[in-house]
């Protein structure tokens, strides 16, 4: 019985605010944005290998908020123009990757091929494709 009772009540939210004008609808959206926001911030320093951080001051605090609004500007934006998912977006562009070629001459950084959905997919954001040689040294 109490499996059951777990089961029947799994995948329920207990949202608290103190104002009483929102409905549990937009109360749920605000919800959703919020983890998305975290995701998004999430996503982005582990992209950076940024380390935890524990803000003491005002400044910082709101440098933190901004940075993860600005995340979720980013992935709303490549969303509506790509019609699809953030994740699925990143994983297509995560298929881009760089070689390192050591010649005696010296050394050739070159991107991998990108295949057509990567090639739409910055198409549709309006990035440039990475050139094929990225460096020589």
């Amino acid at each position: 019985g109490a499996i059951r009772e777990r089961e029947r009540r799994d995948g329920l939210w207990v949202i608290r605010t103190n104002d009483e004008e929102l409905s549990a609808e937009d109360l749920a959206l605000a919800y959703k944005q919020l983890m998305r926001v975290e995701e998004t911030w999430k996503t982005m320093k582990s992209g950076l290998r940024i380390r935890p951080m524990f803000h003491r001051s005002p400044d910082r605090i709101e440098a933190h908020v901004f940075l993860c609004v600005l995340g979720l500007l980013l992935e709303r934006v490549a969303e509506e123009r790509c019609g699809e998912s953030w994740r699925s977006i990143r994983r297509k562009l995560g298929s881009i990757k760089v070689g390192q070629l050591l010649t005696p001459n010296g050394t050739i950084y070159q991107t991998s091929p990108a295949c057509a959905d990567v090639r739409n997919a910055l198409k549709k954001l309006k990035i440039d494709p990475p050139p094929e040689v990225l460096a020589v040294g």
